[in-house]
């Protein structure tokens, strides 16, 4: 197994949409043509803090001025030698200033919450999107995909769902 990853993913809120990520520019990247939040992977000495807010900044030109920490993620991608684990950070946001910028990691879109299903997104997308929407509390998500990219066990809080 290789060590495992953390990051952070932020779903940024306004006027009932979230800031969504299309990542349509890098060829070789696991989320291409997939719809995510804004985020990244955890620099030398950083928190999740610190993370999610330089991640938000470097990719959006938004600084947070209000957020919360809804949950952890474990993602859980392939088996034996290629199986990789990450740890997700999962983060809401409702305040921001600042100007947009240009991402070099895809097209930034508003997408209003209730078109969020019509996206292409991965499947244990949707599960936290809708605890997000459902669920006030922090959450414990564990996803695990096979070597096909496909969902095979969610587990909630311990439970399977």
């Amino acid at each position: 197994m290789n060590k495992a990853r953390l990051s952070t993913l932020c779903y940024i809120e306004n006027d009932d949409k979230y800031l969504m990520l299309h990542r349509i520019i890098k060829a070789n990247d696991i989320n291409h043509n997939k719809w995510i939040g804004v985020g990244g992977h955890f620099e030398d000495r950083e928190s999740p803090d610190d993370c999610l807010l330089r991640e938000v900044r470097e990719e959006t030109g938004y600084t947070l001025t209000d957020y919360k920490f809804r949950g952890i993620v474990t993602f859980i991608y392939g088996s034996g030698e290629k199986e990789m684990v990450e740890y997700m950070h999962l983060f809401t946001a409702t305040g921001f200033k600042g100007e947009p910028i240009p991402c070099d990691e895809g097209v930034l879109e508003w997408v209003p919450k209730d078109k969020l299903l019509d996206l292409e997104l991965w499947e244990g997308d949707k599960i936290f999107l809708r605890l997000l929407s459902e669920r006030d509390d922090f959450f414990s998500l564990k996803l695990v995909y096979d070597e096909s990219d496909e969902l095979i066990e969610a587990l909630l809080d311990g439970k399977a769902i």
